[in-house]
């Protein structure tokens, strides 16, 4: 995943950014979209299905309540960096929230997508599915 994000920055002239700058949204924006994209690739992976059945099966992860109780059960687990990320992405004021969330689960999940995206922007991919493994296996019990 670090080769698809080096050659995004090539072929697109991305310059060379200090993720730490990043605002708790922007990290959450394309957290949210790396976890979507994680999700997506798992389920299609358990089989070809039509479209609506996929998508129902990504909406019971791809939510502020089931990524709200992720980010629950990997707190112990995110290193003091991640868990300032977390903080951060938590705390933030967003204009909007979720059409089926409260605004605790809704902040949650942003701080789970803001460590996505951190990790993510950091090449960070093999961090990212060992906390989504992980998540995963912790809400689905």
């Amino acid at each position: 995943m670090q080769d698809f994000l080096n050659l995004l920055k090539k072929e697109f002239e991305l310059p060379d950014v200090d993720v730490r700058t990043y605002s708790p949204l922007a990290l959450a924006y394309i957290g949210d979209g790396i976890f979507d994209i994680i999700i997506r690739t798992i389920v299609v992976g358990q089989g070809n299905s039509a479209s609506h059945n996929l998508h129902i099966k990504v909406s019971n992860y791809v939510n502020a309540a089931a990524q709200a109780s992720m980010i629950k059960s990997l707190l112990p687990d995110l290193t003091e960096e991640e868990l300032s990320v977390y903080k951060r992405g938590l705390n933030t004021k967003t204009i909007t929230t979720a059409k089926n969330a409260s605004l605790q689960d809704y902040r949650k999940a942003t701080g789970l997508e803001a460590v996505i995206g951190y990790l993510y922007l950091n090449a960070q991919m093999d961090r990212i599915i060992e906390l989504v493994k992980l998540g995963l296996g912790r809400i689905e019990r």
